[in-house]
């Protein structure tokens, strides 16, 4: 330790490892702790870790819990999707996404209650602990953070028990063996990995899956549904116009019904290492294929295009904890303009896994069966003009094969 710290706001889950990192902070600072709980659509109930801050001494007060299932979605979750953001080409930053947020408002709470300093329970070895940080320093240059993880020496999972059992913090009965993975959730996604998936080679066991059944256990029948689009952001289902996490929600379900969003992926952490992880992104999986649908009809060429070779920058910043930055916020801007006229309805068919994008309608569309049928267009396209096109476009080539083989 170096500076004296007068008040900590803790990232706070209430289980095992940040109560003991709670506890950990009131011993080794000597200072006042508050704790701060997203409810971000994990699915859990979060009262328990109310009511376990409670009986590790804290009080009302100092007790934060906050349902930002809306924000989340709305401000970062559809932002990120107007970019038709993927990670190394597959994963759809489902815990990348939610960082930033939870920064954001640990930032707000230690500027409400007087804090100089955040903590969070992200290891020395993952990406979380820049997220978390990087995010944190951006909004607050002057805030301190503690990482419990690359300080203390509790270094196994029989140490932390140890340790709440010597300062009487409860440990339930499933949390005394090692577990078998770890898991991170919201309501854009579950992630799993760690232990029994760390060799690549073997797959992932089925009981590793938590909110998707399996594909072939998916009914045998395709279901249809109508995604509304309209500046790039999906605003209905099937007609119904619904607030953007009910919308998220939703399809999460009819993805978790056709074992839509499973991916099994080994990628390359920020810090160095390759890493293998699990992921579920069912409503996730729907709503990127569709908007991509939409986009498909009324995105010019050259935008499109230009999208696609900007989005592996742009989701590389989201997963390595570049929210916050300049370069972020003006990709950003571009990406927003691109979607003026990004508006109509998608229709997915959901079979067996399969999210497909099978029907596309919009009141800007692009796309013109005058020009483009193969039946008589009536002089709306000529192809006489193809052949100055191609000689125009062959000439750099024509020119270099006769002075490569002269």
């Amino acid at each position: 330790m170096t500076d004296k710290i007068k008040k900590i706001i803790l990232a706070y889950s209430g289980g095992l490892d940040t109560s003991v990192i709670l506890k950990w902070l009131q011993v080794q600072y000597g200072c006042e702790v508050v704790t701060f709980t997203a409810d971000l659509g994990q699915g859990e109930e979060l009262e328990p870790a109310r009511a376990k801050a409670k009986l590790m001494g804290l009080s009302d007060e100092n007790i934060y819990i906050d349902d930002l299932r809306e924000e989340f979605v709305r401000d970062f979750v559809f932002p990120m999707m107007r970019a038709n953001a993927r990670y190394e080409g597959d994963y759809l930053l489902g815990t990348s996404i939610a960082r930033p947020l939870i920064s954001k408002r640990l930032i707000e709470i230690a500027a409400e209650t007087g804090a100089d300093a955040i903590a969070h329970g992200a290891t020395g070895k993952g990406n979380d602990q820049v997220r978390f940080e990087l995010s944190a320093y951006a909004l607050n240059p002057d805030i301190k953070v503690v990482a419990p993880w690359r300080e203390w020496d509790l270094t196994s999972r029989s140490a932390l028990i140890e340790f709440a059992e010597k300062h009487q913090i409860p440990v339930p009965t499933d949390k005394r063996g090692d577990s078998p993975f770890s898991t991170d959730a919201n309501l854009l996604h579950t992630s799993s990995e760690g232990k029994l998936l760390e060799d690549p080679w073997e797959e992932t066991p089925d009981y590793v899956y938590s909110r998707t059944v399996g594909p072939e256990d998916a009914p045998d029948m395709p279901e249809y549904i109508e995604i509304d689009f309209e500046g790039g952001d999906g605003t209905a289902i099937n007609g119904e116009k619904i607030s953007p996490a009910s919308l998220l929600t939703a399809l999460n379900e009819y993805g978790r019904k056709h074992g839509i969003g499973r991916l099994d992926l080994v990628e390359n952490r920020f810090v160095g290492m390759k890493s293998r992880g699990m992921y579920e992104t069912p409503g996730g999986e729907i709503y990127a294929r569709a908007h991509r649908g939409i986009e498909s009809i009324t995105l010019d060429r050259g935008a499109a295009h230009l999208k696609d070779e900007l989005m592996p920058k742009y989701a590389e910043m989201i997963y390595n904890g570049f929210w916050f930055s300049p370069e972020r916020e003006m990709l950003q801007a571009a990406i927003d303009h691109s979607q003026t006229h990004v508006a109509g309805t998608v229709r997915m068919k959901l079979y067996k896994g399969r999210a497909d994008v099978v029907g596309r309608k919009s009141p800007y569309s692009l796309y013109s069966e005058k020009i483009v049928t193969f039946e008589d267009d009536a002089g709306a396209y000529d192809q006489q003009d193809a052949a100055g096109f191609i000689k125009l476009n062959a000439l750099r080539l024509k020119l270099l094969n006769k002075r490569n083989f002269r």
